[in-house]
């Protein structure tokens, strides 16, 4: 639990730092995803810190996911808007409102009902199906990705949110099920293939998402689609559970945590966007 909290950490930072780097960033003219998108942003020095704290979380994460449940990391990582929130305030001069103010509280107290209520994690191999529908999931999220540009722009970025939220959550999963040292194993396993895959497309789903549109809507798609989706799949097929007699206390906590960080998610936004980057991206909605 230290390194799961320890990892919304890194990713609640490095969350505000790529929304920054976004925002400043040339939006090009593609309306849809432009995997160009990815080249621009790493010319922003906010970005490729973004991406050192993001690698850092992902180690502690990987370390998270082989000691406790999914359901229990995922409520961590929502949580790093929580810490994106306190760390705002004296930071950035941000005000939490009362409602924002028990939201961190709701989400303190999920974490803490979580911990107190996980067992170990599930010891449970699942489906040799799993793996390759977890690689089809992560299939889905790209060509959401292919697609997106056909949506209106209101729910455009709702479902990018949600698509790269989906694709972390297939990481949270895929890390699960790569269980084996051999090589000939590991590269023999779709779910290495299908973490690959959903970790890239979700960061660019993201990326392109806190430039198009409300960064407050996109991380609450993906707090909703990295929670949800990973937890049910650990319950039901790796054997996640909590301890004996506890379950009530750890839904109550995962319902907490991940409801205070929606009421946060305002806190994935950028706090100041730069001059030019205004003007870059009025001139972009002027073309279109």
């Amino acid at each position: 639990m230290v390194c799961a909290v320890a990892a919304a950490v890194c990713y609640g930072t490095a969350s505000v730092l790529q929304a920054v780097a976004a925002r400043a960033t040339d939006p090009g003219t593609r309306d849809g995803v432009d995997p160009a998108l990815l080249l621009r942003v790493l010319r922003q020095w906010r970005y490729v810190a973004g991406l050192a704290l993001d690698g850092l979380g992902f180690v502690l994460q990987i370390v998270a996911l082989r000691s406790v449940p999914i359901y229990a990391v995922g409520a961590c990582l929502a949580a790093g808007l929580a810490v994106t929130a306190v760390v705002a305030v004296p930071l950035l001069g941000v005000r939490l409102t009362r409602a924002e103010g028990a939201a961190v509280a709701a989400v303190c107290a999920g974490l803490a009902m979580i911990a107190l209520a996980s067992g170990a994690e599930g010891n449970r191999a699942g489906p040799p199906a799993l793996r390759w529908s977890l690689l089809g999931v992560a299939l889905a999220v790209l060509l959401v990705g292919a697609l997106v540009a056909r949506l209106p722009a209101r729910p455009r970025v709702l479902v990018l949110g949600l698509a790269a939220g989906l694709g972390f959550g297939v990481v949270e999963v895929a890390v699960r099920l790569i269980d084996s040292p051999v090589t000939s194993r590991v590269f023999g396993n779709p779910a290495l293939y299908a973490l690959l895959l959903g970790g890239g497309t979700g960061f660019l789903l993201l990326t392109t998402a806190f430039q198009r549109g409300s960064v407050t809507v996109a991380t609450a798609g993906m707090v909703l689609g990295e929670t949800v989706g990973p937890a049910l799949a650990g319950i039901a097929w790796l054997g996640d559970r909590p301890r004996s007699g506890l379950p009530w206390l750890a839904v109550t906590g995962f319902v907490a945590a991940v409801a205070g960080a929606l009421v946060l998610a305002r806190f994935g936004e950028a706090p100041n966007e730069p001059p030019q980057a205004r003007a870059g991206r009025k001139t972009h909605e002027q073309d279109r």
